[in-house]
């Protein structure tokens, strides 16, 4: 395989998604309604992940039944609050803003020792209540905007941007989302900017990880899609410390990917037995 292993995966990542835009499409629909709902509802922040969660939600229900929520804290990043208003405009969406700055300064009035990482959960969960408050006013299905990455790495809060109903993006890898932010046409300055959750000021994913999302794709994939070991990818020609590093959280975040365990006293219990492959639907 040898040190040039990074780019055929990385090539082979992007090529490997050729095709599916008509599936993402189908799957919002088709699961949308299987539930009862005829809208959506998501947090728009000005980055790509939710960018592409809004055009493919347009794609699949038209803009009168895709119902965007930009929600600015004080310290946010105009450029983000920009950036949402282009995916916006592109559109043709309503997007309703909700400021949460005043819930959010509330509660920690009393606790100036509170860390950022403390803060930027709350913002997370403290959104996600609105998503979901917002759900009943527009019977709308909450969408979530967490990519394949994020997941495996537990990169995200839970009960905050890693909660939704369903989500379309989340078998994507941050770099094959970048491939369908592109065929989709979300705007060039959200393509080109450094990720970021924009929780703290200057926050940016890759410097909170201590890594590349190209590095932390290709590893995941060999370790997840390809059932390597982390010997076998370490042989490959992948630094050791990083492969560690990545194989052990998305070890320890696990428990961010699954139903809340429950004690089983019964002989049909919830997520152990009572386990249908397919939906009932409605």
């Amino acid at each position: 395989m040898g040190i040039n292993h990074l780019e055929d995966v990385l090539l082979y990542l992007d090529q490997s998604i050729s095709h599916a835009l008509p599936v993402l499409v189908a799957f919002l629909r088709e699961e949308t309604e299987k539930a009862g709902f005829q809208d959506v509802v998501f947090g728009l922040s000005g980055g790509i992940d939710s960018a592409v969660v809004a055009y493919l939600a347009v794609e699949a229900f038209g803009k009168d039944r895709v119902h965007p929520l930009i929600m600015p804290y004080k310290t946010s990043s105009p450029a983000s609050l920009e950036d949402a208003q282009k995916v916006v405009s592109a559109l043709g969406l309503e997007a309703k803003v909700v400021d949460i700055t005043p819930q959010i300064d509330a509660y920690f009035a009393n606790q100036e020792e509170a860390s950022p990482l403390r803060r930027g959960n709350k913002m997370a969960r403290e959104r996600m209540t609105i998503i979901y408050d917002h759900s009943v006013i527009y019977r709308a299905l909450p969408l979530g905007t967490s990519n394949k990455t994020e997941l495996l790495l537990g990169y995200g809060t839970q009960h905050g941007d890693l909660a939704s109903a369903i989500n379309p993006i989340g078998d994507l890898y941050k770099t094959q989302i970048r491939k369908v932010a592109s065929q989709l046409g979300v705007p060039q300055s959200i393509l080109t900017k450094p990720p970021s959750a924009d929780l703290w000021e200057s926050q940016t994913d890759e410097g909170e990880l201590g890594f590349t999302y190209d590095e932390a794709d290709v590893i995941l994939h060999l370790l997840v899609d390809d059932r390597f070991s982390p010997e076998e990818v370490v042989q490959a020609g992948f630094r050791e410390d990083l492969v560690r590093t990545i194989a052990k959280r998305m070890m320890q975040n696990q428990y961010k990917r699954r139903l809340p365990l429950i004690a089983k006293v019964s002989s049909r219990t919830i997520g152990i037995d009572f386990r249908y492959p397919r939906d009932w639907g409605m």
